[in-house]
């Protein structure tokens, strides 16, 4: 079944009506969002809230007020005791506190309320408040279907699928269907109901049975990782740390280029197939044939951080990076004994005797170091002891596609089971330095309803792979007419098989692995001016519009919201990089060998100017843009 790539808000493609100020009168108006990871990280809505609450502080100023769990760590390390500034506010928690839990509604005539509820944990409160008729707007975001995720977890052809389950049975069997149950009352409660992305729409369309009324595409606060022109040093810099790490985790074997190797990377939950990490190794083993097959002097490290149940420390791997520091120390003394010598001779005019210089002990600490960085076995293809890793999918699909890190191997493999953390004995960087040394984030999701990963790598300058099943690789093909010239590579896991995907997956790596140099840095420079497509204060505007459309419904006599769909607009996407030659075979060599110093057309000025005239145009909440038809499936408000 074609995916409709214009749903309800379409895209950013056209243009955005300017909200002027008096058209929502936020002073008379209190808005709540309502969800479970208010300030208690459990997955990506925690990020969406906290990234999105500026600019919409910016908008509401202390009208916005956020309500989740109490949790006391999460309280004295996340949020400052204060007094409510309404009074409205102050009688209902005053209520709250001397009765128990309890709906009121006793907010007078004003001000009017926008509730915006995320998630099914946060559905009983919408489900409650519209039953007692509690005169409020109510929002209801899903951010992922309860029985979608359920689904693709089980290994579903879900997809393929989607208008064939038995969606009462389906729920019932995996012992979910009160949830199930209350998430889609809250869905046909709301006054608006909102998704993240187009795929996610048309999952929600059967699993819920209602097609949301706004697209709310996930944004970042790009100015936190904005390194304004510095990002392409702090990716030198990051590289270098990683560099360490890998010289240590492979001591003994480090038979390969460092300044040859790319590190590749993907993270987030361990959902094995969910998360693409099937399709991702039997990638890796297939270029890893490649690379061998065209006897390339490119090496590539993929690291997999993904949190699994470990006990400790793998002592292989804290031994390395123990044998590393000490020839550091080792190479330090020995420098600074033979600066001194020479020093001393210079000193004297005298041209020192290599031969004196370093004397009989200086050969024997080195030789002892030499002899320490011996190695009998294979580097670890992971960092930690696993608890079970017989049965561990990661491993076990290693074993099966024979990447064991070995000498011959021009792919080498690093799970580090573990979130990372700049006080880790081990690889001691916090995620986003590591994302900036990576060379290339793969994320072949089969169920990503948005995906953070990728769009995090893209604000930071750093290329990705996604997929046309997720929220992002979507959002992507629809704005941008190159994605891959811009660093962002789509695998088509939806109208492919997976053999397809995987050899399609296969060639994205390869491709990149050609490129020199000089290529990757342009490529950065590109992907990094994306940023912008992902800024909460251009992707905010969606969420205006699913509040005033709210209050339009909930309050038809006091709020207006005229229909855009009669706006003439003219289409836009984020255009090709005019230095990138129209033909693939143009723009890169059939074999990896090629110089770093090849010449390509390239003003980054030139480019730079043209795609921020571009990407400030304003954005399009509604309608079709003149002399487009819609598509079969497509849907307006």
């Amino acid at each position: 079944m074609p995916l409709s790539r214009s749903l309800s808000m379409t895209s950013l493609s056209g243009l955005l009506p300017a909200w002027e100020e008096d058209e929502l009168p936020v002073e008379d108006l209190l808005l709540f969002e309502v969800a479970w990871e208010v300030t208690n990280k459990v997955g990506g809505i925690y990020t969406v809230i906290q990234t999105k609450a500026k600019v919409t502080v910016d908008e509401w100023g202390e009208n916005y007020y956020m309500m989740g769990p109490y949790y006391e760590h999460n309280y004295k390390t996340q949020v400052e005791d204060c007094e409510p500034p309404h009074p409205a506010i102050r009688k209902a928690m005053d209520s709250l506190i001397h009765n128990g839990c309890q709906l009121t509604d006793s907010l007078g005539d004003k001000p009017n309320v926008v509730a915006h509820f995320h998630e099914w944990q946060a559905g009983p409160g919408l489900i409650l408040s519209r039953s007692r008729k509690i005169p409020l707007a109510t929002v209801f975001t899903t951010h992922a279907t309860l029985l979608g995720r359920y689904l693709c977890a089980g290994n579903a052809d879900f997809y393929n699928n989607l208008g064939n389950f038995d969606i009462d049975k389906e729920a019932g069997e995996r012992q979910i269907y009160h949830r199930y149950c209350l998430e889609r009352a809250a869905v046909h409660c709301a006054h608006v109901f909102t998704t993240v992305s187009q795929i996610t729409a048309v999952e929600a369309n059967h699993m819920l049975h209602r097609m949301p009324d706004v697209v709310t595409p996930n944004g970042l606060n790009v100015k936190k990782f904005s390194a304004m022109h510095e990002f392409q040093n702090l990716h030198s810099t990051s590289k270098v740390r990683i560099q360490e790490f890998v010289r240590g985790h492979f001591y003994g074997h480090l038979d390969f280029n460092l300044e040859k190797t790319l590190f590749f990377f993907i993270a987030g939950r361990y959902e094995f197939s969910n998360k693409g990490a099937d399709i991702f190794l039997e990638s890796l083993s297939r270029l890893n044939y490649l690379l061998r097959m065209h006897r390339d002097d490119v090496t590539v490290v993929v690291f997999f951080i993904m949190p699994a149940k470990t006990n400790n420390f793998n002592v292989e791997s804290l031994k390395g990076q123990a044998v590393r520091k000490q020839l550091w120390d080792t190479a330090h003394t020995v420098k600074e004994k033979f600066g001194k010598k020479l020093y001393d001779a210079l000193l004297k005019g005298q041209i020192p005797d290599m031969d004196t210089i370093l004397d009989r002990d200086d050969f024997t600490i080195m030789k002892r170091a030499i002899f320490a960085t011996q190695r009998h076995g294979l580097p670890p293809v992971t960092t930690h002891n696993m608890l079970d890793d017989t049965t561990d999918p990661i491993l076990a699909n290693i074993r099966r596609v024979g990447l064991f890190n070995s000498r011959n191997d021009r792919v080498k493999v690093i799970f580090h089971p573990e979130f990372l953390s700049s006080t880790s004995p081990l690889l001691p960087m916090d995620y986003e330095d590591f994302v900036r040394g990576c060379n290339l984030g793969v994320f072949p999701s089969y169920y990503e309803p948005w995906g953070y990963t990728p769009g995090e790598c893209t604000v930071m300058g750093i290329p990705s792979v996604t997929t046309n099943l997720s929220g992002f690789g979507c959002f992507m093909e629809e704005h941008v007419s190159d994605p891959t010239a811009y660093g962002i590579y789509i695998v088509d896991r939806r109208f492919r098989s997976p053999e397809e995907s995987c050899n399609q997956l296969t060639q994205f790596m390869f491709s990149f692995c050609q490129q020199s140099r000089r290529q990757r840095v342009i490529q950065r420079n590109r992907t990094e001016r994306l940023s912008d497509l992902l800024d909460w204060r251009y992707l905010g505007r969606f969420y205006i519009s699913a509040r005033h459309m709210a209050l339009s419904r909930a309050f038809p006599e006091k709020y207006k919201m005229e229909s855009t769909a009669s706006l003439r607009t003219e289409g836009f996407r984020y255009p090709r990089p005019y230095s990138v030659p129209p033909s693939p075979s143009a723009s890169i060599h059939s074999t990896p060998h090629h110089s770093d110093d090849e010449d390509e057309h390239y003003d980054e000025d030139e480019e730079a100017e043209r795609d921020r005239v571009n990407i400030k145009s304003p954005f399009l909440l509604d309608g079709v843009p003149e002399g487009k038809k819609k598509q079969p499936g497509e849907a307006g408000n």
